[in-house]
């Protein structure tokens, strides 16, 4: 059905400027999954790109663009308007925009950190400092954070106001004042608490709480992932205060990557 459905958008794509059936176009690109419609993209002129991302659904807009390859990316922001580029970075996880600045040349990157709002600008300012081959340069800081003498209900409350923009919900953490890392609790937990007015989440919190630090390379992380199972290991500075997280998808990115380097060089025509 989805093969189809490209099937569907190439044709109509191919025929644009004669049909113009922009309505058609949006109801099939609704049914279709980020990437298969970043494929779609990846096989159009330059031109083109601005108005097919125009026709996306809101929800689906940000998604299909970090699936994009870096030039396509490039092409793609070329022909947005400053309010467009603004709601695509918007709408990015921290980590992929950090991944957009690191592609992009100087000119592109001024304009999309131009764009930014100023939190999320810090914040990418804040990873783009460390390593790109390490767990801080491939964290993101959009995880939920919870204090140890909240409720459950209290907890999610918290979940419920400012989940929305976090990139994972299934593990909380736990933290102190001053951001040390104490526990953990799946949402699980909370949610099948049978007495959440009154259950206090340092009494069902995890404390042996698996981490890495900031510097840890990120082939080591990976291989955590394979060995734990986890959907995502959190990271600690020197101090063990807690600063992002590492989801699976990107362990399998680096997976990938690395995986990629190992057959460019018994090749020989690795770097």
């Amino acid at each position: 059905m989805s093969d189809t459905a490209i099937l569907t958008l190439r044709t109509m794509l191919a025929n644009l400027d004669d049909a113009k059936k922009y309505q058609s176009l949006r109801d099939v690109m609704s049914t279709l999954p980020a990437p298969d419609l970043a494929a779609v993209f990846e096989d159009l002129p330059p031109e083109k790109l601005p108005v097919l991302f125009r026709l996306c659904p809101k929800d689906l807009a940000a998604e299909i663009f970090a699936e994009l390859t870096p030039e396509t990316q490039q092409n793609l922001i070329d022909g947005l308007t400053d309010k467009e580029l603004k709601a695509v970075v918007d709408d990015l996880f921290v980590d992929d925009a950090t991944d957009l600045v690191e592609e992009m040349p100087a000119n592109v990157v001024k304009r999309i950190l131009g764009q930014a709002d100023p939190a999320t600008r810090r914040m990418i300012n804040e990873l783009l400092k460390y390593p790109e081959d390490s767990a801080g340069g491939v964290m993101t800081t959009e995880l939920m954070e919870l204090r140890p003498d909240w409720t459950v209900a209290q907890a999610m409350d918290a979940i419920r106001k400012n989940g929305f923009d976090k990139e994972t919900i299934n593990n909380c953490y736990v933290t102190d004042r001053d951001r040390t890392l104490i526990g953990v609790v799946s949402l699980r937990a909370l949610v099948l608490s049978k007495d959440p007015q009154n259950e206090i989440i340092r009494d069902m919190m995890d404390d042996n709480v698996v981490s890495v630090a900031t510097t840890t390379d990120q082939e080591d992380v990976s291989q955590m992932f394979e060995k734990y199972g986890y959907l995502a290991i959190p990271v600690v500075d020197n101090e063990k205060r807690l600063v992002g997280i590492v989801t699976i998808d990107d362990a399998i990115s680096i997976m990938q990557d690395e995986a990629s380097e190992d057959i460019a060089k018994m090749n020989a025509i690795g770097p």
